[in-house]
């Protein structure tokens, strides 16, 4: 008993000593390295600090530039006068002008949205893709039109399978009984366009089970019948 005693108290003592060296080695390091340590800490605070002020002092105040210029590009886009949205009118800058000039603000970043849309209004659909796939949104409303915006100018350009894959995309971000039943009815027209039914009546049965109540809803019996049909002719 008194051995065993002996030994946990030895073990101890060891770790104790271990611990101490530990230490020991950590203060030569500091001492050693007392400057860089310093000169370290000193370049993560002139960092976080002129991140902060780059924020406040000169990201803000372009902010509310660009809102104010964007004011009027957006009231041609409403008005459908998409030329004037996306080049100014000569006193007010169009969407373009305002991605170039203030493109690390929210503003530029929603004119990309803008931009993509009037060109594909314009049926000029490169354009449409290259600004649509530059926008990022985690917004529940915008985020989803801009995606199947890009999935229009998809296949407005041949790429069906592309512009599903964005309608699905956008349905899947929506989720409410206005936007998801509407894309997951475009994703099945597309799947219809390359005559794939068993994947377009994957997209009726899921308007069926998860929105019955939309406008989609209600008539979607009939286009799971369609799609059953042209897979039972193809048996």
């Amino acid at each position: 008993m008194a051995q065993k005693l002996d030994k946990q108290v030895d073990k101890t003592e060891e770790r104790i000593v271990a611990v101490e060296e530990a230490f020991g080695k950590t203060e030569q390091f500091l001492e050693k390295n007392q400057q860089l340590i310093l000169i370290f800490l000193g370049v993560i605070i002139v960092v976080v600090l002129g991140f902060f002020g780059f924020k406040r002092f000169y990201l803000a105040p372009r902010e509310k530039e660009a809102e104010s210029q964007m004011f009027m590009a957006q009231k041609y886009f409403e008005q459908d006068s998409l030329k004037k949205a996306l080049n100014g009118d000569g006193q007010y800058l169009g969407f373009l002008s305002i991605i170039d000039e203030y493109g690390m603000t929210k503003s530029a970043n929603l004119s990309h949205y803008y931009a993509g849309v009037s060109y594909l209004k314009l049926g000029q659909f490169d354009n449409a893709i290259s600004q649509l796939k530059k926008f990022s949104a985690g917004d529940q409303v915008i985020g989803p039109l801009a995606k199947g915006a890009l999935g229009d100018a998809y296949v407005e350009t041949n790429d069906i399978q592309k512009g599903i894959g964005c309608y699905i995309e956008a349905a899947e971000k929506g989720k409410n009984e206005f936007i998801s039943p509407y894309f997951y009815m475009k994703a099945a027209m597309g799947y219809t366009e390359l005559s794939d039914f068993q994947n377009a009546l994957k997209m009726y049965k899921k308007i069926k089970d998860e929105y019955p109540r939309s406008n989609e809803g209600r008539d979607i019996e009939r286009y799971i019948a369609f799609a059953e049909g042209k897979i039972g002719e193809k048996k």
